[in-house]
């Protein structure tokens, strides 16, 4: 039945130019999964939201209700569109039941080379070959997870940013052995979610937006341990002068400290080169665990 479905969504996806996913899975519920889960059924797609235990999905369940809620009274969204997307959306446990039952997976896990190639592995023995597999990673490149995959033409990224509800971009990235169908499908998922779809003609660590902010956190950091200026005061330049929406360390603290920091170990592990790894700066907020405003202290003091 699934096979046969597959099939035709294909077909349709191939005479409209469309992606042909009606089902979707995330893997993990954290604020970037949860999120992205929240995106798709908000654009009318069945979504299975997944991780290991049932306390994160509840944490999820109830970040996602205040957002909504107050989405609904500042007029961002009607109370129709958030019921619909409530009755769209399953969380559960069973993640190899709802991968088997969705035509893109998109793995939201934390960001660590070995987890997520187990992860791959496990899905591509339970998911149609048809299925899309994603990973949200933002700096692991596909060809690290298609290794482990047998039907490594169906492997890609498909970079979400923080807070995904939010934020307009998604970030294509076909290793060499991404089939062309995958690369088309895949896009125009990420178009009918409402995003705007940046493709990457080959994979590069940290893509294109990421490696644009590493260089201005790295000279942000570097002005910082020089003693150059204070934290708050090269935030305030990044605002008032360049007219960012938020300084280098506000957005580090919004996006998580371990984030940062797992991120930086992720690259070094794919180079091998010492200027990857994380700032010493960051790395003794990590191990002090303050891990910005989720814990309610980074680089700032949260209430």
């Amino acid at each position: 039945m699934k096979a046969h479905t597959q099939q035709s969504l294909q077909g349709q996806a191939q005479a409209d130019g469309g992606s042909g996913v009606e089902t979707a899975t995330v893997i993990g519920a954290g604020t970037m999964g949860s999120q992205i889960a929240a995106v798709a059924a908000l654009a009318g797609f069945h979504t299975y939201l997944v991780d290991i235990a049932e306390e994160p999905l509840a944490q999820a369940v109830d970040q996602l209700r205040s957002r909504f809620d107050r989405d609904v009274e500042k007029g961002r969204r009607t109370r129709e569109d958030v019921e619909a997307a409530w009755e769209r959306l399953i969380t559960t446990t069973d993640r190899d039941a709802a991968a088997a039952a969705s035509d893109i997976v998109v793995e939201a896990a934390v960001e660590d080379l070995d987890v997520k190639r187990r992860i791959f592995a496990e899905l591509d023995s339970v998911c149609s070959p048809d299925t899309i597999l994603a990973t949200n990673s933002s700096n692991i490149v596909p060809s690290r997870l298609a290794e482990v995959v047998e039907h490594g033409g169906r492997m890609c990224n498909l970079h979400f940013f923080n807070p995904a509800l939010v934020m307009e971009c998604v970030e294509l990235v076909p290793h060499h052995g991404t089939s062309e169908e995958t690369r088309r499908r895949a896009g125009a998922f990420a178009e009918e979610l409402g995003k705007t779809l940046v493709t990457l003609k080959q994979e590069i660590p940290g893509f294109v937006a990421n490696r644009l902010l590493n260089a201005i956190r790295r000279e942000a950091l570097s002005l910082y341990d020089q003693g150059v200026a204070d934290f708050p005061d090269i935030d305030a330049a990044a605002r008032t002068a360049l007219r960012h929406p938020m300084g280098p360390f506000e957005l580090m603290d919004l996006v998580g400290i371990d984030v940062v920091y797992l991120i930086r170990q992720a690259e070094h592990a794919q180079t091998g080169d010492p200027e990857d790894l994380p700032d010493p700066a960051i790395a003794e907020l990590y191990e002090a665990g303050r891990l910005g405003r989720k814990t309610g202290r980074g680089w700032y003091s949260y209430a």
